[in-house]
């Protein structure tokens, strides 16, 4: 029973709310936002088609948290157990760079521990693709592959509904009397779907063909102009590391309560002027040029080169938001042209091109 077929997804949502939080994507004013989900309102059950424009990592990693107290310990919070419904191939990839962050060996945080443990997930294809979204540039797909724990494909009269994990497993086996077999036709529908979303995938990107790794790119152009002009049309305002998924900084600072101290854990920012200051004052990154530089190495190159997986997932959320209208690709793009457009040049000035190789 690891793929069923479901008219409806309320009976099995009901099932889920009544064992812990749910949260389902909410469509308002053009794009999808997470809600929780109650039973008693009838709310509609959306299918958004396209990722949702938060990022997943709230649920784990929360922008403000408590890290410690003083004198007494802090007590670890208590974490009930959640769901969250409508996540796409991307956000399952970024949940993939927070464990290795935050649960590896090295250093493992107790709060993203327990969330992690707790958190159900129920992730869904992706059928509309967003202008902004390049996913199978960072080795993604628009469908889950794995990292779920159910995975729901739409199709004309109901939804497909398949198993990725042994509590998603259970939780199908626990509730078998409201599902029914999946027919052969809804399979080879959910399939077509996915090819259309594929196609439609490779036609946003069919400006951004490279036939090198993109982490090469980055290095190879790590000393290029182009990071100066791009800093340019950067208004510092963190919007791309806040609404990326898979960005994980964040300090620490002391809060004076009435007879206590907390430290507090808060998210942070590679692109923020004093993120790199040091004590004593010194900042080897107080050039907005040089921040910009760090935060492409560093998602691009260093992480894989440290974790052996991509950190960007191609998701397109930094896109979107960025107030100096910055699109992650173009720069790519530009920094893969960069050595082409330097040989054609040599070569109208007379000058032999040299081989790197």
């Amino acid at each position: 029973m690891e793929t069923v077929f479901l008219s409806r997804l309320k009976p099995l949502f009901d099932v889920i709310a009544g064992q812990r939080e749910l949260y389902i994507p909410h469509h308002e004013e053009g794009h999808f936002s997470f809600a929780r989900y109650n039973p008693q309102l009838h709310q509609e059950i959306a299918f958004n088609e396209l990722r949702l424009c938060q990022p997943v990592k709230q649920f784990l990693f929360p922008l403000r948290e408590i890290a410690a107290v003083f004198p007494d310990p802090v007590e670890s919070p208590v974490v009930k157990p959640f769901a969250v419904y409508g996540l796409k191939d991307c956000d399952l990839r970024s949940i993939q760079v927070l464990d290795k962050v935050f649960a590896e060996e090295e250093f493992c945080d107790p709060s993203y521990l327990k969330r992690r443990e707790q958190m159900l997930i129920i992730s869904s294809d992706c059928y509309n693709p967003a202008e902004s979204c390049f996913c199978t540039m960072m080795d993604g797909d628009v469908f889950p592959q794995q990292g779920y724990d159910l995975n729901i494909s739409k199709i004309k009269d109901g939804y497909i509904i398949q198993a990725g994990s042994d509590k998603g497993l259970m939780l199908l086996k626990e509730n078998e009397s409201l599902f029914a077999d999946v027919p052969h036709a809804a399979i080879l529908e959910r399939d077509d779907n996915r090819a259309q979303a594929r196609r439609q995938s490779e036609e946003i990107l069919t400006d951004y063909q490279f036939d090198v790794p993109v982490n090469q790119i980055v290095n190879n152009g790590c000393e290029s102009e182009l990071f100066d002009n791009e800093a340019k049309g950067c208004v510092e305002c963190q919007a791309c590391t806040r609404i990326c998924p898979t960005c994980h900084c964040f300090y620490l600072y002391d809060e004076k309560q009435d007879d206590y101290y907390q430290k507090m854990k808060i998210w942070d920012s590679c692109v923020r002027l004093d993120y790199a200051t040091v004590a004593g004052g010194e900042n080897p990154r107080k050039l907005l040029t040089n921040r910009t530089l760090h935060r492409l190495m560093h998602k691009f190159v260093f992480f894989l080169d440290r974790y052996g997986i991509q950190m960007c997932v191609g998701c397109g959320r930094c896109i979107d938001a960025c107030a100096g209208e910055s699109n992650i690709r173009d720069v790519l793009k530009k920094l893969y042209d960069e050595p082409k457009t330097e040989n054609n040049q040599k070569l109208k000035n007379g000058k032999k091109s040299i081989p790197t190789d």
